[in-house]
């Protein structure tokens, strides 16, 4: 009996001709928010999609739950919100989400509390193509939730959004962690940081920390994640350089 909800082990991914993740190995304990933070093309989305278990890999092991990713017992087990939309413009949120619901054979009560969950009671009933970028997210999500998943993955959520917007996102994903999930999001914007518990920095398929902000903060003298990050930068690149001397 594990209490993570995620073991990679030496994960190497190639896409087309590109080694996207070198050989990547993380723990993620359950029951934490944990933010996947790095910039764009750097392998966030990958790694995201090797837990979910719909990524190819060349090598290495991902048990997620104490199963191997993509498992069919992990079906109802993890939710995975993608970039991409994952609802219906032409559907009311209540339709959307109880057609993910139907498919997840969740209960007719699971519809209407996903829809709680993130805050949306007083908008059931509009059509999502009429809805603001910020409900739009969160009718997404509330489809991701209807399963009552114990693992969430979500990937860039609150990419394109104003801050009270992406403050109120992550006010539910914190809420969702209280409650006992694991919540994995990942964000380019480094001062988002500051919401989770655990942060994982990947850069270029690297894992460069992984580590409370507080304790990498502590570690690199920077005054906030950004710097933090560019401190790590700058050591990993220091380090090649004189591996290369």
């Amino acid at each position: 009996m594990t209490n993570n909800a995620v073991e990679i082990t030496n994960l190497r991914v190639i896409r087309g001709k590109r080694v996207v993740l070198p050989g990547l190995d993380v723990t993620i304990p359950a029951g934490q928010l944990v933010g996947l933070l790095g910039p764009s093309g750097g392998g966030k989305s990958t790694l995201m999609r090797a837990i979910v278990g719909v990524q190819v890999v060349e090598s290495g092991t991902v048990t997620v739950l104490g199963e191997p990713a993509g498992n069919p017992s992990l079906r109802h087990r993890v939710g995975y919100l993608t970039q991409a939309p994952s609802v219906y413009a032409d559907l009311s949120i209540r339709d959307n989400v109880a057609y993910f619901a139907s498919v997840l054979c969740a209960p007719a009560s699971a519809v209407d509390a996903a829809i709680a969950d993130v805050d949306l009671t007083d908008h059931a009933s509009a059509l999502v193509g009429n809805l603001s970028g910020g409900q739009w997210s969160r009718a997404s999500l509330a489809c991701t939730l209807v399963g009552s998943p114990e693992l969430l993955v979500l990937d860039e959520p609150t990419v394109g959004l104003d801050p009270v917007l992406r403050r109120d996102l992550w006010a539910i994903f914190r809420r969702l962690a209280a409650s006992g999930r694991t919540v994995i999001v990942s964000s380019h914007v480094m001062d988002e940081a500051t919401r989770c518990d655990r942060l994982l920095l990947i850069r270029e398929g690297h894992l460069l920390a992984d580590s409370s902000l507080a304790d990498l903060l502590a570690d690199t003298g920077a005054a906030d994640a950004e710097e933090a990050f560019l401190t790590l930068i700058d050591r990993a690149n220091a380090a090649g350089e004189g591996s290369a001397a």
